[in-house]
């Protein structure tokens, strides 16, 4: 096997990976996060989302949903299939409103399921509803600007 060219999705560095070694932890060579994690969103919380959102250095689609919510259920697997097709140019997140509520003030949610396209921590676009994928991907591509990096992985 050859080496493969990976991009880190918190600090958005380009990685060089070896082939697959038994036992090996594959991190980031300039943050230390782990790569090739299992794919799917981020779980964020009030707490984390300083961390995981407003000091990511790739733009961010949130996904503000409740447990309850039908409409996010129906949502759930397009916000899952876009953290794998977009990794590496998007980190996709998942915030529970229910047990997160100063987050979701903070962004004035009142409706749910919102997605919030956060760049540098600031919000640059909202989508409230249920979305078809091909909107989501329009609005993140109009978000992300021309010329920004593809996905390497």
């Amino acid at each position: 096997m050859t080496e493969r060219l990976v991009r880190c999705p918190s600090c958005g560095t380009t990685n060089r990976l070896p082939p697959p070694q038994t036992g090996r932890k594959t991190v980031c060579g300039k943050c230390k996060t782990p790569l090739l994690a299992p794919p799917g969103p981020v779980h964020v919380t009030d707490e984390t989302f300083a961390s995981e959102v407003d000091r990511s250095a790739a733009p961010v689609l949130l996904d503000l949903w409740a447990d309850w919510c039908g409409p996010c259920h129906i949502l759930a697997p397009t916000i899952d299939q876009l953290s794998v097709e977009m990794a590496g140019r998007v980190k996709v997140a998942k915030l529970n409103i229910d047990e997160n509520p100063q987050t979701a003030n903070r962004f004035g949610v009142r409706s749910i399921p919102t997605l919030l396209v956060l760049k540098g921590g600031q919000l640059v676009d909202r989508l409230v509803g249920v979305q078809p994928k091909d909107e989501i991907v329009r609005r993140l591509e109009k978000a992300l600007g021309p010329g920004y990096p593809p996905s390497l992985a």
